[in-house]
């Protein structure tokens, strides 16, 4: 179902001391968000909690980085990306994050946690390229192919650097 809020140009920036931190289970139901979290995204906690996350998705965002960050948090690694996320009233606020597995004792995957904090404003404005061109290339490949075609895209940018996607992330 597409997400009925129109996006707008306003923009929400996280302060320097911001933490959004939310928790979900293995689906990406949202089970906990803390107060800043409600803060940027507009929602109430009733409203988030039983959520899918992919509710303060922003339609700039490409399919393929989501996919990409899916996968590696379900292979048990640590994943850093950088987003652009959608509030209730439709402005925009973007975050660098970090996403984890949470494991059982026994060493199961039984949900992720998510810390985000104010991003570099030029990473913003490098990846907001970059994404503009994995949106591209997503509408073209149609939606069977859009996430593999945006995600070769950043694999053969990422070859081209001679980086892999943490390296990349992390030095911007």
């Amino acid at each position: 179902m597409k997400n009925p809020i129109t996006p707008t140009d306003v923009e929400l920036k996280m302060r320097e001391d911001d933490f959004i931190v939310s928790k979900t289970d293995l689906k990406g139901c949202i089970t906990y968000g803390n107060r800043i979290f409600m803060e940027f995204s507009g929602y109430s906690e009733q409203e988030l909690l039983g959520s899918q996350h992919n509710i303060i998705r922003h339609p700039d965002m490409p399919r393929g980085v989501f996919k990409f960050l899916w996968d590696t948090i379900q292979a048990k690694e640590e994943c850093n990306a950088y987003v652009k996320n959608m509030a209730k009233d439709g402005s925009f606020y973007w975050v660098f994050t970090n996403v984890t597995p949470d494991f059982s004792k026994g060493g199961e995957v039984v949900g992720f946690t998510s810390v985000r904090r104010k991003p570099r404003t030029e990473a913003v404005k490098l990846l907001s390229g970059v994404y503009r061109t994995m949106l591209e290339i997503e509408k073209k490949a149609g939606p069977r192919d859009a996430c593999a075609a945006s995600l070769k895209y950043l694999t053969d940018l990422l070859a081209e650097k001679r980086v892999s996607y943490s390296e990349f992330i992390l030095n911007l």
